[in-house]
């Protein structure tokens, strides 16, 4: 049989090629309205007058939607594809970013946990359909190395999407308070603050709407691979596969310290013994924390060529580990900026996590990555003991939370020092 002509597979390349930077952009959409939860907590636990347990929440609805949705998000993308896997991430998004505009009218919290609840939904499809995608697209030797750098485009909307957020949303954060204000006037006064979250949300919405409309158009370029025995049962059962059931402990576990740290760090940075800076200084400076890990994803990525990938993971690791112990340890300028600091030492941890742990998997990979995914679930359930320890003693003491992590990431790294790498 004959091979293709030349001019067929040079139009394919451009076409997996075009894709390949698409996907890329989603990494940056859904980085930004991730950390933008970082923003909405100070807004929200002023505005309702709530504990950092109860903010937490805020994380809990977010995060629980991988838990729920990451499964069954991995069964839709065996059998629709990836394209068009994305394409539903897409409009779940975009229903999300809408339901905020309901939140915000109501005067409420509870709406904004729905909304928040649903825009990650459409996130958790999008992880797992992109990330694997991503890792398929080129030589497997250089998985990791490809998957960081898509990472660092995450990273990017992580950067900017906080000082955004900061200014538009935290900006009346110090002139409005709350328990000031007549008891009769405070819902009105809820629904005019909270006003400004829905404007920003509905132009999220109109985005991703017309971002799904661009992937549907591209459907046809990767074809689609179904896959058999996609069930929910048959999903689990594949957690039997140590390094895959590891690498789900250790992403659990690196998301739940990366969003603990990010949750808390405007508040953080408030503090007089730390930085003291205003709530609106303080969300700014979170697009340092992030901007941390886009820098190191971009350096990670060309590191990775050259550095077998569990041996960098386990240094990365041990560097967050000890400048979350400074921060706790020390006072006014190292504290601050040690944990800012993190950020770049968080920058490789998921893309090597997940792409370590995806080794092997073959036709299986959706599913495996659907696996992985449901263990962003860390990022709701870490937060609320991070958040249990700073009411019941200080943020500080609940910094103890995110070194653990990084200790376990630290043994995962070491355990997997000889995967596959460039």
């Amino acid at each position: 049989m004959s091979s293709p002509p030349k001019s067929q597979k040079t139009k394919s390349l451009i076409e997996q090629n075009s894709i390949a930077w698409l996907v890329t952009a989603l990494f940056f959409v859904w980085g930004g309205a991730t950390s933008l939860n970082d923003v909405l907590i100070p807004k929200l636990k002023g505005l309702f007058a709530l504990s950092y347990l109860e903010v937490m929440l805020t994380q809990f609805a977010f995060f629980m939607a991988y838990f729920v949705v990451s499964i069954p998000a991995g069964a839709l993308v065996s059998r629709l594809g990836y394209m068009r896997g994305l394409v539903v991430g897409l409009c779940v998004m975009s229903v999300g970013a809408f339901l905020f505009i309901l939140a915000a009218q109501s005067g409420a919290y509870w709406p904004f946990l729905v909304a928040l609840f649903v825009l990650a939904g459409g996130i958790t499809v999008l992880q797992v359909a992109s990330n694997p995608l991503i890792t398929t697209l080129g030589d497997p030797a250089g998985a990791s190395s490809r998957l960081t750098f898509a990472q660092a485009f995450n990273s990017l909307g992580t950067t900017i999407w906080p000082y955004i957020g900061a200014v538009l949303i935290l900006h009346s954060a110090a002139s409005v308070d709350p328990a000031t204000i007549p008891a009769a006037q405070l819902p009105a006064l809820r629904i005019h603050e909270a006003a400004i979250i829905g404007h920003i949300y509905l132009g999220i919405g109109l985005t991703l709407a017309l971002v799904a409309l661009i992937f549907w158009s591209r459907r046809h370029v990767l074809p689609v691979k179904t896959s058999e025995n996609v069930g929910i049962l048959e999903s689990i059962a594949l957690l039997r596969e140590p390094r895959l059931a590891f690498g789900a402990l250790a992403l659990f576990l690196y998301v739940g310290a990366e969003v603990s740290i990010g949750s808390m760090l405007v508040s953080y940075l408030e503090l007089p013994r730390t930085l003291g800076l205003s709530p609106q200084s303080a969300g700014e400076h979170l697009s340092f924390y992030w901007g941390g890990a886009m820098v190191g994803r971009f350096v990670g990525s060309w590191l990775l060529n050259r550095v077998q990938p569990g041996k960098l993971l386990a240094g990365f690791a041990a560097t967050a580990a000890a400048l979350v112990i400074v921060s706790m340890a020390g006072t006014g300028f190292f504290a601050g900026w040690a944990l800012i600091a993190v950020g770049l030492c968080n920058s490789i941890m998921f893309p090597t996590v997940f792409s370590l742990s995806l080794q092997g998997q073959g036709e299986r990979t959706a599913q495996a990555s659907g696996l992985l995914c449901m263990a962003i679930v860390g990022g709701a359930v870490v937060p609320l003991l991070s958040g249990s320890i700073a009411d019941s003693f200080t943020i500080a003491a609940a910094l103890a939370v995110p070194v653990v992590c990084y200790l376990v990431i630290l043994v995962f790294g070491l355990s997997n020092r000889r995967g596959a790498g460039a």
